[in-house]
């Protein structure tokens, strides 16, 4: 059931999807790790959609550096814990759904209980050790991953169903070399976009996902592209992994 304010808050949106899919966004639980440039817009778009539950885990503070691409968070949160903030922020945008904003570090250790009950796990990393842990929970859960990762006026996307498509080690074997790489806001901002339209995707079941491609955006050209991508049999995080049906 849904308040008279949800009603009228969602109602532009529920003209496409009914009280049906509002119900589906309604009981989801997403986690986000990072409540950085790309967390930042997947956050409050999927707020603004009313997806029930989001968690946000995030270690780092406020930095002035951030606040060309972290929308999030304005000079007055410099210093302040990002979940802190990011709290904040997503509350006053939403004050019908559940925050979770937990300030603690991606580990091994503590990854799959931090996930939890999760219905899906959005990338919003900025390093590829920590994905590929985090493709790893979405395996060993059998939930979506939805991955992005940007660098200047360059992005990109996919969306890994475990034992349905291409997983992130299928796609990229081995990590790139670490960097201090360069951002310009707009592009987390278009690369979040797209991740958090993929999540809608999922959760309402509807539309054609981003599996097996990988999206490719170039800002300095306006164009997009993707490329196709198999899952790998030899994989060494999903190779053994049974197929189940895709969006259960």
């Amino acid at each position: 059931m849904f308040s008279e304010r949800e009603r009228e808050r969602y109602k532009r949106q529920m003209m496409l999807f009914g009280d049906e899919g509002q119900e589906r966004l309604k009981k989801a639980h997403i986690f986000i790790a990072g409540a950085g440039g790309l967390g930042s817009p997947v956050s409050l778009y999927l707020a603004v959609a009313g997806i029930g539950t989001l968690t946000i885990v995030d270690r780092d503070v406020v930095d002035q550096s951030n606040l060309n691409r972290q929308i999030l968070h304005n000079d007055r949160d410099i210093g302040r814990k990002k979940t802190e903030s990011a709290e904040e922020k997503l509350h006053a945008i939403n004050p019908d759904i559940q925050i979770r904003a937990i300030d603690t570090t991606i580990e091994e250790k503590n990854a799959s209980g931090l996930v939890g009950k999760a219905d899906g796990i959005v990338d919003a990393m900025d390093n590829y050790p920590t994905r590929y842990l985090l493709n790893d929970i979405a395996i060993k859960k059998k939930i979506p991953l939805f991955h992005g990762a940007i660098s200047g006026f360059y992005g990109q996307a996919t969306t890994v169903i475990p034992g349905k498509t291409a997983c992130l080690a299928c796609i990229f074997p081995k990590a790139p070399p670490k960097e201090v790489f360069p951002v310009v806001g707009v592009t987390p901002g278009i690369i979040g976009m797209v991740q958090a339209t993929e999540v809608l995707k999922y959760l309402l079941k509807s539309g054609e996902l981003l599996t097996n491609r990988l999206f490719i955006w170039d800002g300095m050209q306006a164009h997009a592209e993707e490329i196709c991508m198999e899952r790998n049999p030899r994989c060494t995080a999903c190779g053994s992994m049974s197929e189940i049906p895709e969006n259960k």
